[in-house]
């Protein structure tokens, strides 16, 4: 099965979760569980994956998702191919009512994300990036229920800030800003840079990037995969670097422990 072909379901599979969710959303309704992690989990949280694995399940490709039960290493270490999901990435900003939640997919090739779909289901804003034809691009959309063609057809282009002005946009979290990162920001004033920080929650931060409204994303803060994997395949397809701070390489997936090491994105 094609790579353009998965796209095409992934997209699919966003648009049908980011309209479930929104219901949840706007039902006023919807009660918070906090899971092991103390993390906290929303019907739309579990209503957007069983929509996704509707959606993933017949490409017969393994499925690493937030909300399913963790399949072990020993058999996870046979996939050369999965799709990394997570159904609301942002479930704080969601309970927040800030609207800066998404819907985040993934698709893994030995290790290294080869498309992503992010959406911003209250916004109704579509990202894609495919990597090995070197293609990102973003749609707002009238309607969840668009077909997938008129989202190829109608995509623009999306194009990375050019590095060279002496301010630099550093994206970091809403929800986790850490001193790691305060630091991080002091030691490029030190070097004489002007900074202008822009907090978003979510893989939103990934898309800034991508679409050039950022220069910078420094994560010094814990991370799953599935928090990223969306987001570096977007970014990757138009240029940009998701580097581990641990390897000095770009981040990889489907990894024994799930947990990203800290990163920079630029």
């Amino acid at each position: 099965m094609s790579n353009i072909h998965n796209l095409k379901i992934a997209i699919a599979a966003s648009l049908a979760a980011g309209k479930e969710i929104m219901n949840v959303y706007n039902s006023n309704n919807f009660s918070i569980e906090l899971k092991e992690d103390n993390s906290p989990l929303t019907r739309a949280d579990k209503n957007a994956n069983e929509i996704i694995n509707s959606f993933l399940l017949p490409t017969e490709i393994p499925i690493i998702s937030e909300e399913n039960k963790q399949t072990p290493y020993k058999q996870r270490s046979n996939w050369s191919t999965c799709w990394i999901v997570d159904p609301v990435d942002g479930t704080k900003e969601f309970i927040k009512r800030n609207g800066e939640f998404t819907v985040n997919i993934a698709l893994i090739e030995t290790g290294k994300p080869v498309l992503g779909v992010i959406y911003v289901p209250v916004s109704k804003t579509l990202f894609i990036g495919d990597v090995e034809n070197q293609k990102g691009g973003k749609i707002i959309l009238d309607s969840h229920d668009t077909a997938v063609n008129i989202v190829f057809e109608n995509m623009v282009e999306l194009q990375p800030k050019r590095k060279n002005s002496n301010i630099l946009k550093v994206v970091g979290s809403r929800s986790h800003i850490s001193q790691e990162t305060i630091d991080y920001i002091e030691n490029l004033k030190a070097k004489g840079k002007e900074i202008e920080f822009v907090s978003k929650g979510s893989s939103l931060k990934f898309c800034i990037v991508a679409e050039g409204n950022a220069d910078v994303y420094p994560r010094f803060a814990p991370t799953m995969e599935w928090d990223t994997a969306a987001g570096q395949a977007i970014c990757n397809a138009v240029g940009i670097e998701v580097i581990s701070e641990e390897t000095r390489r770009p981040l990889a997936y489907n990894k024994e422990r799930l947990l990203n090491p800290w990163f920079i994105c630029k």
